[in-house]
């Protein structure tokens, strides 16, 4: 039987859409969710018949009280997995405990490097050789948890934020979904601060997986 996973976006979405079009084995994507109703990626997923919930964290007079409504809206799916795909919001304590060691993002840096933004113009001032993205179970602390995987890809010395922040991104685009296929597969175990993998990972383009 499929499990159910619920993706939060907050724009177009391109981690979501890589994920869906991975057709994973054994997920089923229940609910695509976003704080934007104008998100491009709601359109993408609606037009892929996906269902969708659009909730404005505007409507809401403080953080606690969306993050509790968006958690409600969660919960109706019985998601065996929460996927943050660029949700640009900062989670409470209460919703992370909720969903503790079932709720995961990608950040475009080699945590715990470079937390927060501007990750790409920030490796490339400090001088530094490679760059990545890290996948992590999500915790109340912005950018920090247990990591599941990460890729790295060479900083060049033409490179522009631009430039690197799209070499990154083709390297998010294949991690996510190995990722989650290896959570739904009961691959990862949780020690502490450390994630042991019972598959490893490493292709032929250079990027490295853990």
């Amino acid at each position: 039987m499929s499990k159910n996973i619920v993706i939060l976006i907050s724009g177009r979405g391109s981690n979501m859409q890589a994920i869906v079009q991975a057709n994973i084995p054994g997920i089923h994507i229940a609910a695509i969710i976003s704080n934007d109703p104008d998100a491009l990626g709601l359109r993408w997923a609606k037009e892929q018949g996906i269902h969708t919930i659009a909730l404005n964290h505007q409507d809401f007079p403080t953080r606690a009280e969306f993050d509790l409504a968006l958690q409600h809206s969660i919960d109706q799916f019985s998601p065996e997995l929460v996927v943050l795909a660029g949700f640009m919001r900062i989670l409470s304590e209460s919703f992370t405990q909720h969903f503790a060691h079932k709720l995961i993002n990608i950040h475009p840096s080699l945590l715990p490097s470079f937390t927060g933004l501007h990750t790409h113009q920030r490796a490339i001032d400090m001088g530094c050789k490679i760059a990545g993205c890290t996948v992590h179970f999500v915790t109340a602390q912005l950018d920090y948890g247990p990591i599941i995987t990460q890729a790295v890809v060479p900083i060049l010395p033409e490179d522009t934020e631009e430039c690197l922040a799209n070499r990154v991104l083709k390297m998010e685009h294949q991690i996510y979904p190995q990722a989650i296929a290896d959570f739904i597969g009961g691959h990862l175990t949780i020690k502490g601060m450390q994630v042991h993998n019972s598959r490893t990972h490493l292709q032929e383009n250079g990027a490295i997986y853990s």
